[in-house]
This record gives structure tokens, C-alpha cells and sequence, in this order.
């Protein structure tokens, strides 16, 4: 793989992670209300569930994606009730700045990445598509599937903290009125993320 490649790969993810999904939209609002720990630990989650499918991809992901496709109907509904009760429980939210941090367990917003990763079958697909592009038949899909994916998370964990800590820095200057209209914006993104999931038409 010559540099070029690789910088092409590092360019496209960049495109890829910038544009705002159900990932940012979590990692935004918890962010806001609740500090850049609950941010960078939905970022940890988010990680932990890349890397699985990047080994996912690396093992032989055309096997994976044919045992998925009977399953496909349950992770889709899955990913998308959890997208719905997360927008749920942001539009109940009282918009209080911080108050989570002491009611929730932290190591709740790390599995809250992992889940929003993993539930979303469009993810499977996208590196199903994607990486493949860019791995050189010649050499070690294994090892450039692994190099690639690890390229992919490092671009992902720069853009995301960045959101982190731009959003926890706005928190902090946000009334609890204006954090509670942050909170009904995103929780109706995340809703209409999960009906939009729901009735995505199977793709694998």
C-alpha cells in the first residue's frame, strides 16, 4: 500500500466521520448536558464497537454479511428502538446541566457508544464496501484491513473528541432553557434516525 493510498483512505474517512449521524447526535447532546467525561467515555463506546467490526471486516466479512442477512431485520429493529428511546428520554429531559453525571453510572454512556455502533447495520455494510476499496490484492488483506480500520478509528476519535469538547465547552455557557431546546432538537434527529432505520430496506 504506497502513501498515497493511505492518504487517500485517511481523506474519504474524514467524510465519512465529519458529517453528523445518531453517533454525534449522542455524543453532542451527553456532552452538553452532562460534561466531556460522558462525551469521551460515548467515544470509547463508540471505538470499542469499531474495532470489533474492523476484525469483523478483517476475518472475511462477505461469510459475515451472508450468516447477517437473516438477521438483518432483528438488528435493524434493535438500532432503531434504541435510537427512538435514547430522543425519547432527551425530549423528557429537564435540561439540567450536569445532573446526570451523579445519577448515572459512567460507564453507562460507554456502552450507549458501543450500542449506537454496533445496532447499526449500515455500518457493517459501509465497511463492507468501503475498506475493500483501497486493500491491494497482492498483500495481506488481513493486515490491511487491520491497518485501514485502525486509520479509520484514529480520524474518528480526533473528529468526535473534537464534538466532545466543543459541546461540553458550550454547555457550560448554556442557560438549562437553551440546553433543554439542544435536548428536544436532538432527541428528535435521534427519533427520526430510528424510524428512518426501521424502515430501511435490507442491504445485505
Amino acid at each position: 500500500m504506497t502513501l498515497g493510498m493511505l492518504i487517500a483512505f485517511a481523506v474519504a474517512s474524514f467524510f465519512i466521520v465529519v458529517v453528523p449521524g445518531p453517533t454525534v447526535t449522542v455524543i453532542v447532546a451527553n456532552s452538553l448536558r452532562d460534561g466531556a467525561r460522558a462525551g469521551f467515555l460515548n467515544v470509547a463506546g463508540t471505538q470499542a464497537g469499531l474495532s470489533v467490526m474492523i476484525v469483523v471486516v478483517a476475518l472475511g466479512l462477505e461469510t459475515v454479511i451472508r450468516l447477517m442477512a437473516e438477521w438483518f431485520f432483528v438488528v435493524k429493529l434493535i438500532g432503531a428502538a434504541y435510537l427512538i428511546w435514547l430522543g425519547v428520554k432527551l425530549w423528557r429531559s429537564d435540561g439540567e446541566i450536569g445532573g446526570a453525571d451523579t445519577r448515572k453510572p459512567r460507564i453507562g454512556y460507554f456502552w450507549q457508544g458501543v450500542v449506537v455502533i454496533v445496532t447499526n447495520p449500515k455500518i457493517l455494510v459501509l465497511f463492507g464496501a468501503f475498506i475493500p476499496q483501497f486493500v491491494d490484492p497482492a498483500g495481506s488483506a488481513f493486515w490491511q484491513t487491520m491497518m485501514l480500520g485502525g486509520i479509520f478509528m484514529v480520524v474518528a476519535t480526533v473528529f468526535d473528541s473534537l464534538y466532545v469538547l466543543l459541546a461540553a465547552r458550550a454547555g457550560r455557557a448554556l442557560t438549562q432553557s437553551r440546553v433543554r431546546f439542544v435536548e428536544k432538537v436532538s432527541g428528535s434527529l435521534l427519533i427520526a434516525g430510528g424510524i428512518w432505520m426501521a424502515t430501511l430496506r435490507r442491504a445485505v
